[in-house]
C-alpha cells in the first residue's frame, strides 16, 4: 500500500526536502516544509500558536509529505503519519552539505522556503546539527520504538537513501 501521510526527519543537510520533493514528483502527494510554515519573510518565525495551528490544518488533509524537525509538534505528527523516514546521516555529511547549499544559494531563498528568506551564512545553524544527535536523536528513536501501525524507514546514509529511491521508483514501472 502507498503511503499518504509521510514526515521525513533528520538533521538539517541530511537531503529532507529532496527526498520529499522526489516522493512528491512520483506518488502525487503534496509536500509541506515545516521550514516555510515556520519562517514568514525577513526571516520573522511565526508564534508557537500560529505555527501549531498550520500544522494542524496540514495534518487534517488526507495526503502529505511533510519534511523538517520542529520537535514540539514531531510527536503529533507521528501520531497521525502513516510512514516515517527517518535520515540519521553522519553529521559531518550533513554539515558539508549544509555548506554546499549555502555557496550555491547565498542570498536567495530556496524552493523550500518563503521567498523573503535568503539563504545566509549562520555558525549558529552549523553548531545545532554538530549537536543535532546529542539534543534529539534518542527522542526521535523513543517516539518512533512508540508507533505502532506507522511505517518506520530508517536510512543511514546517502547509499542507502539512493537505494531506497530507487526501490520506490521501480515498484512504479
Amino acid at each position: 500500500m502507498k503511503p499518504e501521510k509521510i514526515i521525513i526527519i533528520g538533521a538539517s543537510g541530511s537531503g529532507k526536502s529532496t527526498v520529499a520533493r522526489q516522493l512528491s514528483a512520483w506518488w502525487d502527494i503534496p509536500v509541506v516544509h515545516l521550514d516555510k510554515l515556520s519562517w514568514k519573510e525577513g526571516w520573522i518565525r511565526a508564534s508557537n500558536e500560529e505555527f501549531d495551528s498550520l500544522v494542524e490544518q496540514e495534518l487534517a488533509k488526507d495526503k502529505w509529505i511533510m519534511d523538517g524537525n520542529f520537535p514540539r509538534t514531531l510527536k503529533r505528527r507521528m501520531d497521525a503519519c502513516d510512514t516515517v523516514i527517518y535520515l540519521d546521516y553522519p553529521l559531518w555529511f550533513c554539515i558539508f552539505r549544509v555548506l554546499k547549499r549555502v555557496i550555491k544559494n547565498y542570498g536567495k531563498p530556496r524552493p523550500d522556503m518563503n521567498p523573503g528568506c535568503p539563504e545566509k551564512f549562520d555558525p549558529g545553524f552549523l553548531k545545532r546539527i554538530w549537536n543535532f544527535n546529542r539534543e534529539r536523536r534518542d527522542n526521535y528513536y523513543r517516539y518512533i520504538a512508540e508507533q505502532k501501525d506507522t511505517n518506520i524507514i530508517i536510512l543511514r546514509n546517502q547509499k542507502e537513501c539512493d537505494r531506497f529511491l530507487a526501490s520506490v521508483r521501480s515498484e512504479m514501472k
